[in-house]
């Protein structure tokens, strides 16, 4: 593993491309995962675009995950979009696309504006403050939830539970299989129970008065009710993570790269090249697993059946075969082919949402803001799990705004 010179980030030591280091080959087998890593553009495309050969149910990898048998386990680990495949996968996308369209998305568009400058007028008069608890975090999750039409208020809720999904996650990764992990990642699984039956409770509610929100149209449509309990759980959890992470990056490249941060407060044309050389360069989804359903090779590398394959999308985003100076945020690079939102079938069907928060509330933050600095002596923290990408923390400092 080669390492160049890079800027320092304060990111999870897990993540070994945010800190310079570079696999020497693009598929290795990891002895302690018993899998294979994949960091190459080229070898992540063709497992991400072959579903066939590489399946996303890889709960058989994961055995502390759990009774598979259990209601909850299945709702979270094999019977939801991110861990189907083939036709079961085409016939459940295709339900949930018809009420997660791109008019409803864009219709969105004026309410993201709202949210965003309701939480920046409680700002404007701050000198500091943690840009991921005052705007990341509640921004996304405030979105989902109008959308779903579960109170705003509850948001807390929708925050502890994705954190403990991917805490449960990262004990497979952290600690060898064992009685432990199993009862680690057991009792992180029992946390989600209430959230099986609250959004139970709101299933039920909408087959007896029908509202005006997503959750009404899921109900109404042919989903059954976990299948629309499965898709809000995605929504409620998955959904806003990747928004609230790629917000944080977005805010921590502009306060690195100051030539591109002033670029873009020149040119807001620009804003959308920021967001996706943020989601390059800091991957909020930094790794997903696949499995392999027969003999096959990748990259050349012969790969038996019933393999672990771990797509470190975070490293394959800066694969210097694919991205010249991949270490470095550059408005100019285009076309930007990263994989930030997955790739194939699997890719992300929230990815226009998330795009659109990004590019308003950027816009927001710079017509109405001063200029965002992180401390020194005051650094971003990172997600400890090796699933999520970006900053838990981010204390940054408002300079006064000239408003000359």
């Amino acid at each position: 593993m080669t390492s160049p010179t890079v800027t320092p980030w304060n990111a999870n030591p897990a993540h070994y491309w945010m800190h310079g280091q570079r696999p020497d080959e693009p598929v290795e087998f990891d002895e302690r995962l018993g899998g294979w890593n994949v960091t190459g553009y080229a070898e992540a495309h063709q497992v991400l675009s072959d579903p066939q050969t590489f399946n996303s149910d890889v709960s058989r990898f994961f055995p502390t995950y759990g009774d598979p048998d259990d209601k909850t386990t299945k709702l979270l680990m094999s019977d939801n979009l991110l861990t189907m495949d083939g036709v079961a996968h085409r016939d459940r996308r295709k339900l949930v696309s018809k009420v997660f369209t791109p008019k409803i998305v864009a219709d969105m568009e004026p309410r993201i504006a709202e949210l965003v400058n309701d939480i920046v007028d409680g700002l404007v008069d701050k000198p500091a403050f943690d840009f991921v608890e005052e705007v990341a975090y509640p921004l996304p999750v405030s979105v989902i939830a109008e959308m779903l039409g579960v109170p705003i208020s509850d948001r807390d809720l929708f925050v502890y539970w994705a954190d403990r999904l991917f805490e449960s996650k990262t004990i497979f990764y952290d600690t060898e299989p064992g009685q432990d992990a199993m009862a680690a990642s057991q009792a992180a699984i029992k946390d989600f129970e209430p959230m099986i039956g609250y959004l139970a409770e709101h299933v039920a509610e909408r087959r007896k008065q029908p509202r005006e929100d997503l959750l009404s149209m899921m109900v109404a449509s042919d989903l059954s009710d976990d299948e629309v309990i499965s898709f809000g759980i995605l929504l409620l959890v998955a959904g806003h993570v990747t928004t609230t992470l790629l917000l944080g990056s977005t805010i921590m490249c502009l306060d690195r790269y100051r030539d591109a941060a002033a670029a873009v407060r020149a040119d807001r044309s620009l804003v959308p090249a920021a967001i996706e050389e943020s989601l390059r360069l800091i991957s909020p989804v930094p790794a997903v697993v696949r499995g392999t359903t027969v003999d096959t090779e990748i990259g050349g590398r012969p790969v038996p059946a019933d393999q672990m394959v771990v797509v470190a999308v975070g490293a394959v985003n800066r694969d210097p075969r694919q991205f010249p100076n991949p270490d470095t945020f550059d408005l100019t690079r285009d076309p930007n082919p990263h994989l930030g939102f997955g790739r194939g079938a699997h890719f992300c069907l929230g990815a226009p949402l998330a795009r659109l928060e990004g590019r308003v509330a950027v816009n927001v933050l710079l017509d109405r803001l001063g200029d965002l600095r992180t401390d020194p002596a005051d650094p971003p923290v990172f997600h400890p799990s090796i699933e999520m990408g970006g900053a838990r923390k981010l204390p940054v400092k408002q300079s006064q705004r000239d408003n000359s």
